[in-house]
């Protein structure tokens, strides 16, 4: 008799954990999509500000002024997707999903909206171009995957486009960095010199140069890592990868 209550209790305790697993895995994708969602209307709202913003002025002058507060919002909230990938939601890589966040982030606080004198730039327009046609794609590609409604069309653009879109991308955010450093050295905008109470010397200007430099090695492996994700996803190839 002890013996069945034992299988009973365990069996119940099983059916318990599961269905606390299936309540966890419902809320989550339920979290997922209306994240997924938001995000999507957040880069539509900002590709139709950018178009009514050209059809009205006919110039791209302005233009980052008009949308830097719902750009900075939708961009800065993308943090949240470092948390998913900390707790286990997604998938991910916590780290590359935190660089490719951090770096968006300081593109767009610490560069173009620190300095407006770059911000009439056409390397501004550029990868703000690419960046808000890569959210879209990339979070209703989320969305529709989640929802287990996947168009083909919108698998094959989230790992097509990217091709295109990524270098341009990376073009333009070097090409503002670049122009910005002019205007770093000769205002020395948030750099420390010695003597100071800190003993501490940063400056800006090279921290600018040393971001820039950085993209010399991590642009071919973000690439070539969605090039693989490519063949995996669209072609059926069977990828192996050697541990880190």
């Amino acid at each position: 008799m002890a013996s069945s209550e034992d299988d009973g209790g365990a069996a119940s305790d099983d059916k318990e954990n599961n269905n606390k697993k299936r309540g966890k895995g419902t809320v989550a994708t339920a979290w997922l999509a209306f994240y997924n969602i938001a995000m999507t209307a957040g880069w539509l709202v900002l590709a139709m500000a950018m178009i009514r913003f050209y059809m009205q002025k006919g110039t791209h002058k302005g233009l980052y002024r008009s949308i830097a507060r719902t750009l900075k919002f939708f961009q800065t909230f993308a943090l949240v997707e470092v948390g998913h990938c900390a707790i286990g939601l997604v998938r991910t890589s916590v780290i590359v999903t935190g660089v490719q966040v951090s770096s968006r982030i300081f593109m767009v606080w610490f560069v173009t909206s620190s300095i407006r004198q770059v911000q009439n730039e056409e390397s501004v327009v550029l990868f703000l171009v690419v960046w808000t046609l890569t959210e879209i794609t990339r979070y209703s590609y989320y969305t529709f995957n989640l929802l287990h409604h996947l168009p083909y069309f919108i698998k094959w653009a989230r790992y097509t486009l990217f091709i295109i879109l990524y270098p341009l991308g990376v073009a333009g955010e070097l090409l503002t960095i670049y122009s910005a450093l002019p205007f770093v050295r000769r205002s020395g905008m948030y750099s420390m010199r010695l003597p100071n109470k800190y003993n501490v010397s940063f400056d800006y200007y090279y921290c600018l140069v040393v971001i820039m430099l950085s993209y010399i090695p991590l642009f071919p492996q973000l690439f070539f890592h969605m090039l693989r994700q490519r063949r995996r996803v669209l072609h059926g190839e069977v990828i192996v990868e050697k541990d880190d």
